[in-house]
């Protein structure tokens, strides 16, 4: 067995005291047939009950289960961000501290990533969650992620996710990216597979997450579709909208100029003079957007970005 952890699982946690524990013994029931150095890293999201706990109570027993918790509920994408700056592993596995998912599926996950990929994304086939108010929103959202992102999954929401941590150690995550993790990794040439995984109905706790995500989720994919496209070259997206913009203002404007010096025809009160003077105007601001943007990448790129959280304790870390 090597010296060095070749495993990490990373697990955010809010208000899961019923389930911490459960899962913990599972996992180390299957962690150990692996024969590989592992670390367990459990993330509480500033849960308001006893979930904290429970968690220090399995550390004290286990030296390989490293506890971090947040100052406040951060969300599960800074929870996990989170986790993967403190893990450890050339191999990181992502699951929920729900018990929905179910650590058997890990060996599965880790045998795909042998095969050369980067990401090994789980897909809930046979979803144990309602349909109207889970299932039918995951869908649409899973389609038009696909489609948006050029990156073909059933199952974007599905948590449980073996990575390369050196792929996903490259990403900053903020807002609700977590989910977007396979799409946003396509422009650091990631090779990204999926493969139906267990899934359980929950026992203990209330789900955090409801119908109402579902319009951040579609607002989120048009930050994917920048970030993917033209983080590198905001200039590109501002700049065509606003020469667009300014082209057609220009030419509405000589038109105007010319029905005006050569058939004598008044143009003040037409409403293609407020028009194209609109198009000009905000095709030079768009154009000066772009222009800023470029200017904001050369800057992200020279800094040391600030971190969306803010670790209150840690515990064999």
């Amino acid at each position: 067995m090597s010296s060095e952890v070749y495993l990490s699982v990373v697990i955010p946690a809010y208000n899961e005291e019923e389930n911490v524990p459960i899962l913990y013994e599972r996992l180390k029931v299957v962690l150990e047939k692996l024969d590989k150095d592992y670390e367990i890293v459990f993330v509480d999201d500033g849960s308001k009950d006893s979930t904290w706990e429970r968690l220090k109570e399995i550390a004290q027993r286990d030296k390989r289960v490293k506890l971090i918790r947040l100052r406040k509920n951060y969300g599960q994408t800074a929870a996990m961000y989170a986790g993967f700056q403190h893990a450890k592993g050339e191999v990181i596995i992502t699951m929920d501290a729900d018990l929905q998912n179910d650590p058997e599926d890990i060996p599965r996950l880790m045998e795909k990533l042998q095969e050369g990929y980067d990401i090994v994304s789980g897909w809930r086939k046979d979803r144990k969650d309602p349909f109207l108010s889970r299932k039918l929103p995951s869908m649409v959202a899973n389609w038009i992620i696909s489609k948006a992102t050029g990156v073909e999954l059933h199952d974007y929401g599905c948590t449980l996710k073996a990575y390369r941590s050196d792929i996903i150690k490259r990403l900053e995550l903020y807002g609700d990216m977590h989910r977007f993790l396979p799409a946003l990794t396509k422009r650091l040439g990631a090779r990204i597979t999926e493969i139906p995984v267990k899934h359980h109905p929950r026992i203990y706790g209330k789900s955090k997450y409801g119908i109402g995500r579902t319009v951040r989720v579609i607002l989120d994919i048009f930050l994917v579709k920048f970030l993917n496209e033209y983080l590198n070259k905001p200039m590109y997206v501002f700049g065509t909208v606003g020469f667009f913009l300014l082209s057609l203002g220009l030419l509405a404007l000589f038109y105007l100029i010319f029905i005006k010096l050569f058939l004598d025809e008044s143009i003040g009160r037409r409403p293609l003079l407020i028009l194209s003077v609109l198009f000009i105007l905000a095709g030079i601001q768009l154009i000066s957007t772009g222009i800023l943007a470029e200017l904001l990448v050369r800057i992200y790129y020279r800094t040391k970005e600030e971190k969306p959280f803010i670790v209150e304790e840690k515990i064999n870390l």
